[in-house]
């Protein structure tokens, strides 16, 4: 799916499924099945952000992981620059490094206590760009923390030296120092305080600007997403629910899931989600999830199809597709 026009993605996912197989309570009961992810569909374009949300345990984090090589997938299709690399195994993975890089969500336990920031800022460079010199890895070093905002003379110190915010520098540097076409950014800024996570935010932005970087960018935080995204996905129990051009999405959302999320967040625009959305029940159990479409024990529109017919996503607006049977409902729509 894209809503994008006729450029070519750099990263592209159809029909992506991540299974995860739980072990049986009886010998004689079958083993149970998590679906992580369930058919997935994204289009990532060079110098864009697409911004993921949605609940805890919705799939953000697996996705993130299995578009990096870091979880095996049960089905569907990675393409990077149009190669598939979709079951390519983990060693066949290291010439991708350079391409695909990862910011993780905790910025202190992403980097080796026992190494220095300039050395673990450095160590990609020894593994994924050998024909550089010493002198030549430690330039680009010391112009990348220059970059990230940390002093140069920082790069002798240990992680438990610098603050939160400076360590997701330091992650920072340290994944795009291989100068990849795209990061992934999993929760980047969660455990920052507010005036350090518009710091890293800017930062990002800055950078992409610079080098054309294509952006996948998970987070709770509706505002932040909405600061920094040019496109956003929904996610509920592993499925995209509904997926729009970031000012669409946020002023005029076609999904109820979408909705209920939106009316969550303070506005300082007046009339803007100004009506709560509070969901009803529990989220369903992933190993028995719903007949039908996923989100029918909670949604507020609820019909006797949803129970029957799975929703496909489908376009609402030119900039905007959803999975729901009501999408198009112009009551939903206002």
């Amino acid at each position: 799916m894209s809503i994008t026009g006729s450029r070519r993605p750099i990263l592209s996912v159809r029909h992506l499924k991540v299974h995860f197989d739980l072990p049986r309570e009886r010998l004689w009961q079958q083993p149970g099945r998590i679906c992580a992810v369930n058919d997935v569909h994204l289009d990532l374009f060079p110098g864009e952000t697409l911004g993921v949300v949605g609940e805890s345990g919705c799939g953000k984090s697996t996705l993130a992981r299995s578009l990096i090589g870091l979880q095996p997938v049960s089905g569907g299709q990675i393409l990077l620059d149009g190669d598939n690399v979709t079951q390519r195994p983990e060693k066949a993975w290291r010439p991708l490094r350079r391409k695909v890089q990862m910011i993780f969500q905790d910025p202190v336990a992403s980097l080796d206590p026992r190494m220095t920031i300039g050395q673990s800022v450095e160590e990609p460079l020894l593994a994924l760009a050998p024909e550089l010199s010493s002198a030549e890895r430690e330039k680009r070093v010391l112009k990348m923390l220059d970059q990230v905002g940390l002093p140069q003379r920082y790069r002798n110190r240990y992680p438990h030296e610098f603050s939160g915010g400076q360590c997701q520098r330091a992650g920072i540097a340290r994944a795009l120092i291989v100068r990849p076409q795209v990061l992934i950014c999993d929760e980047p800024v969660s455990a920052l305080d507010v005036s350090i996570q518009a710091q890293i935010i800017n930062l990002l932005a800055d950078i992409q600007k610079e080098t054309k970087l294509a952006m996948l960018f998970i987070a709770h935080d509706l505002a932040v997403v909405r600061h920094i995204s040019h496109r956003v996905l929904v996610m509920y129990m592993g499925k995209v629910m509904e997926a729009a051009g970031r000012d669409v999405l946020f002023q005029k959302p076609s999904h109820p899931y979408t909705r209920a999320l939106l009316s969550a967040v303070p506005s300082a625009v007046p009339g803007e989600h100004s009506q709560r959305i509070v969901l009803k029940g529990e989220l369903p159990d992933p190993v028995n999830p719903p007949s039908g479409c996923v989100f029918r024990t909670r949604c507020p529109m609820v019909a006797p199809i949803c129970s029957g017919q799975k929703p496909g996503l489908r376009r609402v607006t030119p900039e905007s597709h959803a999975a729901c049977h009501f999408a198009s409902d112009p009551e939903l729509a206002a």
